[in-house]
């Protein structure tokens, strides 16, 4: 009888998929993953926006060695270079031995993130109150943002062509801002509309001050008129400047450990910065590729991947050509031999809300990276579907580097979904699939992901960057 059980147990190993979970970690690599997102704690912390995660990664990729690209230079196998796209999105390539003769490895991930955005004439005053008028960013759920500190970050570009940098309430002894919300005591009306209905775009009203300019003999709006003597003090800008800004509002809190056990990092832009973090550090510690190996942190995938910052721009597709024009190959040549993985995240089961997901199909906190073969919604609409072949190629990479790894959908058919930017990567010729991170309560401003999930996207992702 011990026996039999020996040859069951031994055939259900050869065939069945038994998932893997935390258990099947030893404590060096938990160890190793808690160590590594240290920095990513730092990085999300530093950069909330996108702007900034692009300055965070051109100083770093500096210190690795990395240079700017120049499409008429000469480059040799170990070369390491960067090309920033208008400060919002950046390549970070290291050259392989075959250069992109056989096309290249992509790892792309956004560092955009849902937020609220400044309207092009933001500031007014209303019963002795200054507020900011906003446009959210990205697909939110308008009630979480309100009743929560809240910080100012951008850029304003003054009439004569100077750039002032914005960053406002991140600081211990930094005031912040605030959206106002109703109290649950005349809230009766409220509470029983749809939540859809119940908190409007237009109610995402931003408090900035309520003070009135001291000594001041005219009585008209004193309250905004202090707020923008305060900023053209700090900033040298005036009311007009607004409309050459490009400014938003983020949560303030800092990143922090969750559970008694320190096991997952909550805060604001895990989406998809957990993604981007790692993609960065893998292109940082590549040495001497088969094939060049390209990091590329986009924007505007939140709302849909347009612009010349987003992923449906062609500023990769033209890097590519150019990179590959040195190579004597064809771009699009290069291209079609090209293979990616598209870092996104994907949402964790949350058992809380166990009716919104299909518990077979999908991923688990603390069970290693996710690959979604499709994202989309319906049947399947707006996404890429990955080939049963390169399924199988990304598979065998995570399985034959013993990475911790699962499949993942996004939540019950017909119930949602969502994208990626793996279906333009797709359009460009070139194989992708999404891997990435599972998270809880995407798209809220505290987020929470598992810190064995984050070290495990960043061992695949090196691991396809040296990948033979």
């Amino acid at each position: 009888m011990s026996d039999e059980k020996t040859k069951t147990a031994l055939l259900r190993e050869e065939l069945m998929n038994e998932p893997k979970d935390a258990k099947s970690l030893s404590a060096e690599t938990i160890a190793e993953a808690d160590s590594f997102c240290e920095g990513y704690k730092a990085f999300l912390n530093d950069a909330p926006v996108e702007r900034e995660a692009v300055s965070f990664a051109l100083n770093a990729a500096k210190e690795a060695g990395f240079t700017a690209f120049d499409p008429n230079a000469s480059y040799k196998c170990g070369d390491r270079v960067y090309l920033v796209n208008r400060d919002k999105a950046i390549a970070l390539a290291v050259i392989g031995k075959n250069g992109v003769k056989n096309g290249a490895r992509l790892a792309i991930a956004h560092i955009d993130s849902p937020r609220i955005d400044l309207k092009p004439n933001p500031l007014y005053e209303a019963n002795n109150l200054a507020l900011f008028k906003t446009h959210y960013y990205g697909g939110l759920k308008k009630y979480q943002w309100t009743a929560i500190p809240l910080s100012l970050h951008g850029v304003v570009v003054k009439l004569d062509g100077t750039r002032v940098d914005v960053k406002w309430g991140d600081e211990p002894d930094e005031s912040c801002f605030c959206v106002t919300d109703l109290l649950p005591h005349l809230a009766q009306e409220q509470v029983t509309k749809p939540m859809a209905k119940a908190f409007t775009g237009e109610d995402l009203n931003v408090l900035v001050g309520s003070r009135p300019y001291p000594d001041a003999e005219d009585e008209k709006e004193l309250v905004k008129l202090n707020v923008m003597s305060i900023l053209n003090e700090k900033y040298g800008i005036t009311e007009g400047d607004f409309l050459s800004a490009e400014l938003c509002l983020v949560p303030t809190f800092k990143a922090k450990d969750i559970g008694f056990d320190r096991s997952m990092i909550g805060g604001y832009g895990h989406d998809d910065k957990v993604c981007a973090y790692p993609a960065l550090m893998a292109a940082l510690n590549t040495v001497e590729p088969e094939q060049t190996c390209i990091t590329y942190l986009t924007d505007k995938e939140e709302i849909g991947s347009d612009g010349n910052t987003g992923m449906q721009s062609d500023f990769l597709r033209y890097f590519i050509y150019d990179l590959a024009a040195q190579d004597g190959v064809m771009g699009y040549r290069a291209l079609s031999q090209s293979t990616c993985l598209s870092a996104d995240v994907n949402a964790a089961f949350d058992p809380t809300y166990a009716s919104a997901f299909e518990a077979k199909n999908s991923c688990y906190l603390g069970s290693g990276v996710v690959i979604s073969k499709y994202t989309g919604h319906g049947g399947k609409y707006d996404t890429s579907d990955a080939s049963a072949e390169y399924m199988g190629k990304v598979r065998a990479l995570l399985e034959n580097n013993d990475i911790q790894w699962q499949i993942g959908e996004l939540g019950r058919v017909d119930l949602g979904g969502g994208g990626t930017i793996a279906k333009y990567v797709a359009n460009m010729n070139v194989d992708v699939i999404d891997l990435g991170v599972p998270v809880l309560s995407m798209h809220a401003p505290f987020e929470i992901v598992s810190k064995t999930d984050v070290f495990m996207a960043y061992r695949a992702f090196y691991e396809f960057f040296a990948e033979a």
